[in-house]
This record gives C-alpha cells, structure tokens and sequence, in this order.
C-alpha cells in the first residue's frame, strides 16, 4: 500500500501531506516547552525539518505514517496526526496511533476527531487487526483522548520506554483498540 499520501477528512480537519509552509509552525511547536512536556526537550528547528522528511519517507514507503493537521474553515496548520510502526525496541508492537497539536488547538477536540479518522484508517483501509496508543504515565490529556476514541488499558501493559532516560517521561502506559469485526 506504498505510495501517494491520501487525504483524510473530518468534519473540521484536513488530515493531508507535508506542505513546505508547515515547516515554521512545526518547528515553532515542537520548540514550544509546553508541547513539549511528555516528550523530552524542545527541538531545533534543523530536527524539526528532518522529523518532516522522516515522516514522509516512512509514509511513502510504509503507506501509512503522520499527517500533517489543517483546520479546514481556516486552513490553519495544528500539528500532526497518524500512524506508526511500534520501534522495535518496544516491549510490544503492532501500529501505534498519536497527535500533536499548537498549545491554541487543544481543548477543541481535534485530537480526538483526528485519530477518530486515523482508526478508521487503520481498520478499514489497511484492514489492521488492532491499534495501540502510549504516553507518559502523567500524559492526562492524551490518555483521556485514548479513551474518548474507544481504546482500554489494562494496566498490565505498562511499560517504561527503553528509548528515554530515566525519569518520570520513561514511565508509560498502553492503550489498545480492537477492530470491530
């Protein structure tokens, strides 16, 4: 399923890909503490540009990965929604679901519209048999919207992430969602 990036659509998001003018607001959020705080430091603008190439590598390559994320009444750029290959050195796999958003996108419930279309995706397109989700154990607002689309924890799955220093960010919990068949 390799090739084009597909357009995704909501009623108020345009899930779409990478446009060269997303570059400034992405390094802009992703230098931003607070966007920033479940995920390790700020990143420079020069990381931030190549996380972009990355993504769309990965999504060329895989047919499915991280969208950029429009307002669509506005056109507005609010970060990223998607799809992702669990790392390997994960202690568990499967595709992972996430997002990202501008501190002045949250509490609007783009978050959960978005991976409401990302599930969809994931099920009905590339006919996945389950999605997961993680974030720090502190991540309230990631976990409630993990929630909101329907994923469970069970607690078991808890996990640290081997890729992050000790500290409260490596402490993190899963989520899981089953298609429904």
């Amino acid at each position: 399923m390799a090739g084009r990036m597909p357009e995704l659509r909501t009623d108020r998001l345009l899930l779409r890909p990478w446009r060269e003018s997303d570059l400034e607001p992405w390094a802009a959020m992703n230098a931003d503490p607070e966007v920033r705080e479940h995920l390790g430091q700020p990143l420079t603008r020069d990381q931030s540009d190549a996380a972009v190439a990355l993504m769309q590598s990965e999504f060329d390559h895989r047919g499915f990965g991280w969208w950029a994320l429009e307002v669509r009444q506005t056109g507005q750029f609010i970060g990223r929604a998607g799809l992702d290959a669990v790392h390997e050195d994960m202690p568990f796999t499967g595709v992972d679901i996430g997002w990202r958003l501008i501190r002045s996108a949250w509490g609007h419930g783009y978050a959960t519209e978005a991976a409401l279309a990302c599930l969809a995706f994931g099920f009905e397109v590339l006919g996945l048999p389950e999605i997961v989700a993680s974030t720090t154990t502190d991540n309230a607002r990631s976990q409630a919207v993990m929630r909101r689309i329907g994923m469970t924890r069970d607690g078991a799955d808890d996990f640290e992430d081997p890729s992050v220093p000790p500290g409260p960010l490596r402490q993190c919990v899963l989520y899981r969602i089953t298609a429904k068949m």
